[in-house]
């Protein structure tokens, strides 16, 4: 069977671990080149040796998508490595929980700039070069909590949302140079960091009564979702958002 990326370049934020280094594993199972960036050096470098040793061509690169400068030096970086970046996932975020009331003005800022300005960021850091091209794929990561909307979460959410509306209007923006912007809305995935929430049993009990489908989402269907954003077989959509929660939220 064909690699559906055979050839592809992708830059992959939030590579280090979670949904971010499954899609980077996906994206090399089918072809591509991936320029992995994360904050976590250590992991990052980790995660990156573990694929090379499978014969993958991945290039790690530690920076902070809040920091412009930090951004453009990366993509100038993968550039003249890999010669293009034919897609690029905006999949790097946190959640951190806060009631509105307790929460702090600076925690609002810092969610805000990792899980809204730093898609923006990296997003105005390749899309130039994507122009040039009159190509490209850009899948941003948002959350089924925007359609839900969700308690201790407000910040979060609106994050999201934002990225929603991002992708929809970018989409616009960029359509006319032949550059598709999608997005990939995950529901309740199992992945290492949901351990500070609960037990796997506990979290099960919690959302599988939510979902139509009776499993725990998983990070490779996420990843498998990115790899069809990212190939030609997606070739006619843009500023889509597809949910993937197991039937959790239908709109």
């Amino acid at each position: 069977m064909a690699e559906t990326l055979s050839g592809k370049t992708a830059l992959v934020t939030g590579a280090a671990q979670g949904i971010g280094e499954f899609i980077t594993s996906e994206f090399c199972k089918e072809g591509a080149s991936v320029f992995m960036a994360d904050r976590d050096r250590p992991r990052l470098e980790g995660t990156a040796r573990a694929l090379e040793e499978r014969g993958y061509t991945v290039i790690p690169c530690a920076f902070d998508i809040t920091e412009r400068d930090q951004v453009k030096a990366a993509v100038e970086l993968a550039l003249n490595r890999f010669g293009s970046i034919d897609v690029l996932v905006n999949n790097a975020g946190f959640y951190p929980r806060r009631h509105f009331l307790d929460m702090a003005d600076a925690e609002w800022d810092q969610m805000l700039a990792g899980n809204l300005t730093g898609t923006f960021n990296c997003t105005r850091a390749v899309a130039p070069a994507m122009v040039e091209r009159k190509r490209g794929s850009i899948i941003n990561v948002g959350s089924v909590t925007f359609f839900l909307g969700m308690a201790n979460l407000t910040h979060y959410v609106a994050a999201k949302g934002g990225i929603v509306g991002f992708t929809r209007s970018l989409a616009r923006d960029l359509g006319g140079y032949g550059i598709r912007v999608n997005c990939i809305s995950p529901g309740a995935v199992a992945t290492e960091s949901e351990k500070n929430f609960g037990t796997a049993e506990e979290l099960a009990a919690t959302f599988l009564p939510l979902q139509s489908l009776k499993r725990r989402i998983v990070p490779t269907d996420i990843a498998r979702v990115a790899v069809f954003l990212a190939s030609d077989d997606s070739g006619g959509m843009t500023g889509q958002t597809l949910n993937v929660d197991g039937g959790w939220i239908m709109h």
